[in-house]
């Protein structure tokens, strides 16, 4: 049942049973691009592999009034363009649901606030589980088995074992035998049908051995398997609901609504979606900008982190330009919507996030692709084994283990295990150097970068800025900017009243000026701290560093001069880039003398200012355009796009919630040095895979024969592929008793031995 049903008036029901919403309640959902084309949002709860993916944009594609569709694995959902008429008749939307629930996928409208995702991953915890205990105790029957128990005693041990696998197969495989039979039903095959297969085949026979009081039974290889494979598809789904959980964090950045203001004076509190372009909004200090507009009235303060990713706050007057999502700091400001929501700057970034994403999907689906001929493969082998041995015996009862053999054995466990074992331990190594890794696909991705782009402030720097010329100013000129200072949670301020220590507030009229300064009337005079046009009036020269004025009367008693602090072992970081061989980026919003200043500081040669979030996101596209893979390293929200469209990101753990969210890393500890250190493990990682996928096909290739000429039971397939498992975790632990160092011989240690000895 669709969760946007709105009555069965407004419903058809497609093959299966499934309720579509009509015709024309997808096209007022959908939304209009212009030239005849229109995009829907649908959500496809069912999709979680690549095959589901060919599937669904296969099925869509096929339909002519269909421009372009694309599945986004991590939300679920799939955006389709549509054009309004074909061949001069007007197009239907209730189809594009039809053919994908003839494909056996449930779809409905994508509604942002409905997500079942936490229900599925206890579903599958739960799955974990029961299954995890099922096997426990089925093995420890199992071993007195193999001891040597009695025929009276195996059997009971043999009944006991079917009536704990029996129940847990059901409950625990529940997810394994709806894919398989749903692929199977409309036509299609999976790696969930050979799993199926096995499992059941599997139980099976060691139900038909239990009964006629054979020696040998096989519900512990069953259930084992069953547990691992759980395993998988658990931490699977877990890595995609952390992908999910970067625009998620991204739209709670948007208010719920903002009060609407009248021609007429009357004010309206409305929700962000009534917003429309054209009309006026108040906006009090403290609060978010809603949609993108103009500043009619007003003057204010900007925390435009969101855009630029500077801690610097921004004065915007009448008639300036802002962006949806920027938090007003200072004043009220009375704006004129430019957009509405859905189109606003927020709404890009969002939109530029997903699609990073789905794009990044494309690497999944080469690895699906693959898996695809494999399940035929399985089965054609074990369907020729079982008919080979029915005509050089004769016995189906010996065909049938043979075959089952055969699926066991070649169920691709330790091929399945090459690259998350080595992950797993992977992510340990880097979580004693303070990194942690939130994509375990991100280390295999990070293993083969070639550059490194970096974000200037909160990545090379820790985005807090500090006098720099303190020795310079009179000691009453520092006590008496920071007074002045005291009243103001600037940045800069604060940096003032940390040289000066303890200070004793001004006792006289003082007022803060937003985008301005801070003004003070005493006997003296009128004393300014803030810009020189405000302090002085008079303009000043264009710096690579952030300056304030002290003055009397417009006459400057002193200028104090500001510089963010490079973050720990930064410089030592950058050159331990170099040895690996990597070339370094800076990618910064912040002013081009500032960023040229910092570049020549780190001896950087390649840096780029002013870039905009989606600057950023064409600067990793112009890295991959050159055939080159990058590794991008930001903080702020502003760098969530371009952390999305990297190959692979990382983040501090000081970024912005979304930044964080958006990485496939995170820093714990301050020094820079997390990100030569974990290239180092990743590659170190990356070795390891391939090895472990060496051991696992030359397995295939030895085992594969054996079942085949029928040398192998069930059981002892079971216990061939557990080892193969066993030798490709081994190997994996390699990992642990290895200290990654920098080429050259230059040791990258753990992040808190690294703080020690490292200076800003």
């Amino acid at each position: 049942m669709s969760c946007c049903a709105v009555g069965a008036a407004s419903m058809t029901v497609a093959e299966g049973g499934q309720a579509l919403p009509a015709s024309e309640e997808l096209w007022l959902a959908s939304r209009e691009l212009g030239g005849g084309l229109r995009q829907t949002e649908l959500s496809v709860p069912g999709v979680h592999c690549g095959a589901c993916i060919a599937t669904i944009e296969g099925a869509l594609r096929d339909r002519p009034e269909i421009e372009r569709a694309r599945v986004n694995l991590s939300s679920r959902r799939v955006s389709i363009v549509w054009r309004e008429e074909v061949a001069g008749s007007r197009s239907d939307p209730s189809e594009f649901m039809r053919a994908i629930a003839e494909r056996g996928y449930q779809a409905h409208l994508f509604s942002p606030g409905v997500d079942a995702g936490d229900d599925l991953l206890k579903q599958l915890i739960l799955a974990v589980a029961v299954s995890g205990f099922a096997a426990t105790n089925i093995m420890l029957l199992s071993v007195s088995v193999w001891s040597g128990a009695d025929a009276a005693t195996r059997d009971l041990f043999h009944w006991i074992s079917a009536l704990i696998a029996g129940p847990a197969l059901i409950y625990a495989g529940r997810f394994f035998y709806q894919s398989a039979w749903n692929a199977l039903r409309n036509g299609r095959t999976n790696m969930d049908v050979p799993i199926a297969l096995a499992v059941t085949l599997s139980y099976g026979m060691s139900l038909y051995e239990t009964i006629g009081h054979g020696d040998h039974a096989w519900f512990d290889a069953s259930v084992t398997l069953l547990f691992f494979l759980l395993i998988g598809r658990t931490l699977d789904h877990m890595m995609r609901d952390r992908a999910r959980s970067a625009v998620s964090g991204l739209a709670r950045l948007s208010p719920r609504g903002a009060t609407i203001l009248h021609p007429d004076g009357s004010r309206e509190y409305r929700s962000i979606e009534e917003i429309k372009a054209g009309e006026c909004l108040m906006i009090a200090a403290g609060e978010r900008i809603p949609v993108d507009g103009r500043v009619l009235s007003g003057t204010s303060d900007l925390d435009r982190s969101v855009v630029s990713g500077e801690s610097a706050p921004v004065t915007v007057a009448a008639g300036d330009a802002v962006q949806a999502g920027t938090l007003n700091l200072t004043g009220p400001l009375t704006l004129k919507a430019t957009a509405a929501a859905r189109d606003s700057f927020l709404a890009e970034i969002m939109g530029l996030m997903e699609a990073a994403e789905g794009g990044r999907a494309r690497y999944r689906r080469i690895a699906d692709r693959a898996a695809r001929y494999y399940s035929p493969a399985v089965h054609l082998l074990a369907l020729l084994t079982f008919v080979g041995w029915i005509l050089v015996e004769g016995d189906i009862r010996h065909a049938m283990l043979v075959a089952v053999a055969v699926l066991i054995i070649t169920c691709p466990c330790a091929l399945g295990l090459a690259v998350p074992v080595v992950q797993v331990v992977a992510a340990g190594r880097l979580f004693q150097g303070g990194v942690m890794v939130k994509d375990g696909s991100a280390m295999e991705r990070l293993a083969e970068i070639d550059t490194v782009l970096l974000d200037k402030t909160g990545t090379l720097t820790v985005g807090r800025p500090r006098l720099v010329n303190a020795h310079e100013i009179t000691p009453g000129a520092l006590a008496t900017a920071a007074a002045l200072a005291v009243h103001s949670r600037h940045p800069l301020a604060s940096a003032i009243q940390d040289a000066a220590g303890a200070v004793s507030p001004l006792a006289c009229d003082i007022r803060e000026i937003p985008g301005a300064g801070i003004e003070a009337k005493t006997v003296n005079g009128v004393y300014r701290l803030g810009s020189r046009d405000f302090a002085v009036a008079e303009p000043g020269p264009e710096s690579g560093q952030s300056e304030a004025i002290l003055s009397l009367d417009h006459r400057e008693l002193a200028c104090f001069r500001f510089e963010d602090r490079l973050r720990p072992a930064a410089y030592e970081s950058i050159k331990a880039l170099g040895r690996l061989g990597l070339s370094t980026v800076i990618l910064s919003g912040d002013r081009e003398p500032v960023v040229a200043a910092l570049a020549r500081k780190l001896k950087i040669a390649n840096w780029h200012a002013e870039l905009s979030p989606r600057g950023k996101v064409e600067a990793c596209a112009a890295v991959a355009e050159e055939g080159r893979r990058a590794l991008m390293v930001g903080d702020g929200i502003n760098d969530a796009p371009a952390l999305r469209a990297a190959h692979v990101s990382m983040a501090p753990a000081t970024a912005a919630d979304v930044g964080r969210q958006a990485a496939d890393f995170v820093f714990m500890h301050s020094p820079l040095s997390a990100v030569p250190f974990a290239i180092e493990t990743a590659r170190r990682a990356g070795r390891l895979i391939r090895q472990n996928f060496v051991l696992a096909i030359g397995y295939n290739i030895v085992a594969v024969p054996i079942a085949i000429l029928g040398y192998a039971t069930p059981l002892v397939a079971a216990v061939a592929m557990s080892t193969s498992s066993l030798v490709v975790v081994v190997n994996a632990l390699r990992l642990k008793a290895t200290v990654p160092t920098a080429t050259g011989g230059a040791e990258i240690l753990p992040l808190s031995l690294t703080a020690s000895r490292t200076t800003a």
